[in-house]
């Protein structure tokens, strides 16, 4: 489980190495909502290739291993502590016109214009429309319909007819 004070924690890890992040999936959506509405399994972080092994070196110091799972890639990896604590880092970068690149899909730049606050820290994040975008296509869970539900109400984005 990663909580508030988790969550801050290890967005520190970049903000105090001059990397930056951009949240995704819960910690991402409550960012937005600037609340913790809901308990989170892990943290997801997007960063920027080029600093991909300067973040990796600081997690693992501070007690970071990686763990395999089924969707794990070389730009998806996920990586666990001792007291549990799950960060699904998500490595991307950004090509001549300025889209960003992950796993072989190109976005446009506005993907990251989310702006959020976990507690007293203001983040980078997915924006809302985006995040909504995010979570179709693919079989939801209650944390989804919950979060995408939150996203819709709070910046009047009409529900998906999936999670109708």
């Amino acid at each position: 489980m990663v909580n508030k004070a988790d969550a801050i924690e290890i967005i520190s890890y970049a903000d105090n190495n001059g990397i930056d992040i951009w949240l995704d999936g819960g910690w991402g959506v409550d960012a937005l909502l600037e609340t913790e509405t809901r308990a989170h399994n892990d943290i997801d972080l997007f960063v920027e290739k080029i600093n991909r092994r300067k973040f990796i070196d600081i997690i693992k110091e501070k007690g970071f291993s990686e763990i395999e799972e089924a969707y794990t890639t070389t730009s998806h990896t996920v990586w666990k502590d001792a007291k549990d604590r799950i960060i699904d880092l998500h490595i991307f970068e950004f090509n001549e016109k300025g889209y960003l690149i992950f796993e072989g899909e190109t976005y446009p730049s506005s993907v990251f214009s989310g702006i959020g606050k976990i507690g007293d820290k203001v983040v980078k994040c997915i924006g809302a429309e985006d995040q909504v975008l995010f979570h179709l296509g693919y079989e939801h869970d209650e944390n989804d319909v919950h979060d995408v539900r939150l996203l819709c109400e709070r910046f009047n984005i009409p529900i998906p007819n999936e999670y109708k």
